[in-house]
């Protein structure tokens, strides 16, 4: 059991008064957030930590204040160019030393950055994990003064997380080579099982462990069942047209079909996958990133990378594989904390690939086992007639959460119909059918609809023939849906021709006895424009966040777009969308006034302050 941490005591100084300074100067922030202080506190006295911040939660400045605090350079391990080359571009455009050595980075630079290092002219230092761990990169930081080592996404390093990476398993070996520098390890998603593992695998069995609230009060969540998934997501993106967003698809070919289904629609997208050249995929992300109304269609390889803080929607077209990949993906809108929206589609395919990928994916029966179960807990989640924001809480250890009240669950709570009986008919039909059928068959027999071949006719003499004849077709389909979901039943077979096959005998024998219930939900409503904009205003009235639509607001990312284009950097380098909406709202018409807006700090104020300040006076004139 975990003690309080003690009151601090008025009478002694501030330990965090230098990192607030830090922060407030060069971040233009107030205050910590959340949990920030308290992992800034371990890590600026030396001591190892794991801290677990949800995306969003700030989890950068947890190493990035130290890095500015304490002697040496700062070595931050990240998986993705794209995210270093985020990181850093800000972190340069708010006054700090940082660099990064990564496979894009051309000759020339490469030198000035090692220059930089041997100089101690650096305080952060972005690497790959493979680059650290060669030998090059070690011998060079042998020679260098480290002030800490923050290992970001660390749910990388586990075989029970959601994205685990074999390069990141070498990385325990930093706890030996560097034993006095303290160690962070951070990640936004990681049950207690992949907490554990990281602790573990990084040799942090005695950090502290820091786990802030899974929480994204911005959020609407919302799962619907898939019925002609293009259209709906089409018509989802048109409602939101103007809006970054992105659609997350299981396939490449199913994200170009989609970006061409968009563009048809009139939604300006882009398809993004492994498959594309890299040149192309460059540029791609450059657009998205840069402007304000692109829609990337993707597979997850458009991942980790996207910092971009003013996403307004993420959609799965194709369910992911676990809630730990869902809330990363779902998370990356709304960053800025203004709202955003959530929609997963899911259909039982998308639980036969994810079970494929697992069976394909490794050779370990307790990792197949743990990773089926994470899949199954996932459709359990988005089939649920439960709170969406409470069910991921709950599922990463939260107790005692309350309904969130904006997603479509709270807002519009299913219905649910008893189908026991209807389930124990359906696997009758199963059983009878000798397990050589597909759902569509399956359900054809139970309707008692005519043979088409030699295979039907064989069937037609079975008891189960035509006893499911006054049950919509709609409704089978989705009770063999649930008792997928509920691995009643899995649909093994050829990949292209799947047949229902029994998975669970226990369970069967109980939905025999009705010993066991099985309910599925009601068909539910398609969310209209009104819906959506009733939707969006309960949850900006909770939340007190709207989007800014001032005239000011217009001209000040007009005036940001102009600069980003001259540095060639994205917009959301220059000041976030929040910080732009705050300075809408304040209307400073001084430099000091500016200054005291939070993601203002001294060197974004010595850069931008008279134009901000110039166009805040001009539009109050």
């Amino acid at each position: 059991m975990s003690l309080p941490a003690p009151l601090p005591d008025p009478l002694l100084p501030d330990p965090l008064a230098p990192a607030r300074d830090v922060l407030r100067r060069v971040f233009g922030h107030p205050d910590f957030r959340g949990l920030q202080g308290d992992v800034i506190t371990e890590v600026l006295a030396g001591r190892d930590a794991l801290a677990i911040l949800p995306t969003g939660g700030g989890k950068s400045m947890c190493y990035q204040v130290p890095a500015l605090l304490r002697e040496g350079v700062a070595v931050v391990v990240s998986p993705l160019i794209a995210l270093m080359q985020d990181q850093v571009a800000t972190l340069k455009d708010a006054g700090v030393r940082a660099g990064r050595l990564d496979s894009s980075l051309p000759p020339a630079e490469r030198l000035d950055v090692l220059a930089a290092l041997s100089e101690g002219m650096l305080d952060l230092l972005y690497v790959s994990p493979e680059g650290l761990m060669s030998g090059a990169g070690l011998d060079r930081l042998k020679h260098a003064k480290i002030a800490l080592i923050a290992i970001d996404e660390a749910h990388c390093v586990s075989q029970w997380g959601h994205d685990f990476r074999p390069d990141y398993r070498s990385l325990g070996r930093l706890a030996e080579l560097f034993p006095n520098v303290p160690r962070l390890a951070v990640t936004a998603t990681a049950d207690r099982e992949t907490q554990a593992d990281i602790r573990r695998q990084l040799k942090l069995e005695h950090a502290r462990t820091f786990v802030a609230s899974f929480d994204r009060p911005n959020l609407a969540l919302a799962a619907e069942r898939k019925a002609n998934p293009q259209k709906r997501i089409v018509d989802l993106a048109r409602e939101r047209k103007g809006q970054a967003g992105i659609v997350y698809a299981g396939t490449r070919d199913s994200t170009e079909q989609i970006a061409a289904a968009l563009e048809n629609a009139g939604v300006r997208a882009f398809a993004y996958h492994a498959g594309l050249d890299a040149r192309l995929r460059e540029k791609r992300q450059h657009t998205f990133q840069n402007e304000d109304d692109v829609v990337m269609a993707a597979t997850i390889a458009f991942g980790m990378g996207v910092d971009k803080p003013d996403v307004r929607f993420v959609i799965h077209a194709d369910a992911p594989r676990s809630i730990e990949a869902y809330w990363q993906e779902v998370g990356r809108a709304g960053r800025d904390g203004a709202p955003a929206d959530g929609i997963a589609l899911y259909g039982a395919g998308d639980l036969r690939r994810t079970l494929r990928f697992i069976e394909e994916g490794t050779t370990d029966p307790a990792v197949k086992a743990a990773q089926a179960k994470k899949a199954r807990q996932l459709f359990s989640f988005l089939d649920g007639m439960t709170c969406r924001r409470a069910g991921v809480r709950r599922y990463f250890g939260e107790e005692n959460v309350e309904p969130c009240g904006a997603c479509d669950v709270c807002l519009d709570p299913p219905a649910s119909v008893d189908a026991t009986e209807w389930a124990a008919k359906a696997i009758s039909a199963v059983l009878r059918t000798d397990q050589r059928f597909g759902r569509a068959r399956v359900i054809a027999h139970l309707m008692g609809r005519p043979a088409q071949n030699a295979a039907d006719e064989a069937y037609a003499s079975k008891t189960t023939y035509g006893i499911g004849a006054d049950v919509d077709e709609n409704h089978w389909k989705a009770v063999f849906d649930q008792l997928l979901f509920d691995g009643v039943l899995v649909e093994g077979g050829e990949d292209m021709r799947p047949v229902l096959q029994v998975a669970d005998d226990e369970a069967t024998r109980a939905i025999f006895r009705k010993e066991r219930e099985i309910r599925i939900r009601e068909v539910a409503k398609k969310s209209g424009r009104r819906d959506v904009d009733e939707r969006r205003a309960v949850r900006a009235a909770k939340k007190g966040v709207t989007l800014n639509s001032s005239p000011l607001f217009t001209q000040l990312r007009a005036w940001r777009r102009e600069k980003a284009a001259e540095q060639d950097v994205p917009p959301y380098v220059i000041f976030h969308d929040a910080t732009l909406s705050a300075i809408a709202d304040a209307k400073p018409k001084t430099l000091p006034d500016l200054g005291r807006i939070s993601g203002v700090g001294e060197a974004k104020l010595k850069r931008y302050g008279a134009e901000v300040v110039a166009l805040c006076i001009l539009e109050g004139a």
